[in-house]
């Protein structure tokens, strides 16, 4: 299952974004933020939660950055992000740059709560509280399942440029529990928002987690941070 998202037809395409959702995901879930990168005219494919069948998001992987143009991002977010840094890392695929929402390092404590209280932890968003909860394809729950032990990645191993974007509120997996592994990373940058939970990229700060995103695949095609803060 894949979700396509196309930069308009009088743009070129300014590069390749592949999503690997989290636990429970389904591609759907990502409409908002692959319209909005596809707005800036970059094309994106959403695939299926990893977990589902890994083998398979691998090979199909491949072949949607084998036919992407470039800078090609791999973007993950929960256990997908995870899933991202180990292709990576053990050089299963070859990217350009990483995007790492919600990095979850650790299992979640206790057993799956209601879904009330599984919509509070992943998002402060009613909007994308409505869309989950309405998605047949949703796995309500999966959120409490461990992540898979061999997708833990060295960071020192992720040599290309990474975005992590954190919720300053996630509770599942706190800033302060992933801070280290960013800073271990060759290249990486980790950025939290305020006001926002587990569910980093679809909170009501999607827009500023979007815009960080678009900002990040800009300093890709650059090659460098193009702006500069002038202070008079």
């Amino acid at each position: 299952m894949t979700a396509s998202y196309d930069n308009p037809p009088h743009l070129a395409a300014r590069g390749t974004v592949v999503v690997l959702p989290g636990r429970g995901e389904s591609p759907a879930v990502y409409e908002r933020l692959g319209t909005r990168l596809a707005f800036d005219a970059y094309r994106v494919r959403v695939l299926d939660d990893p977990t589902r069948d890994p083998a398979a998001t691998t090979t199909a992987v491949k072949e949607l950055l084998a036919e992407g143009t470039g800078p090609r991002v791999l973007l993950g977010s929960d256990t997908g992000a995870l899933f991202a840094a180990r292709l990576v890392a053990d050089g299963t695929v070859s990217v350009d740059g990483v995007v790492l929402a919600g990095l979850p390092l650790a299992a979640p404590s206790g057993s799956a709560p209601g879904w009330e209280a599984e919509l509070e932890a992943r998002t402060t968003c009613p909007t994308h509280r409505g869309r989950l909860t309405e998605d047949p394809d949703v796995r309500r729950g999966a959120l409490w399942t461990a992540p898979p032990a061999e997708w833990h990645a060295d960071p020192a191993a992720v040599t290309v440029p990474v975005l992590g974007v954190h919720g300053q509120d996630d509770l599942l997996s706190t800033v302060d529990g992933v801070r280290d592994w960013f800073a271990r990373l060759p290249d990486g940058v980790l950025v939290s928002l305020a006001g926002t939970t587990h569910d980093a990229l679809n909170g009501q700060t999607h827009r500023t987690a979007a815009a960080l995103v678009v900002r990040f695949l800009e300093r890709l095609r650059s090659g460098a941070d193009i702006e500069r803060v002038e202070v008079p």
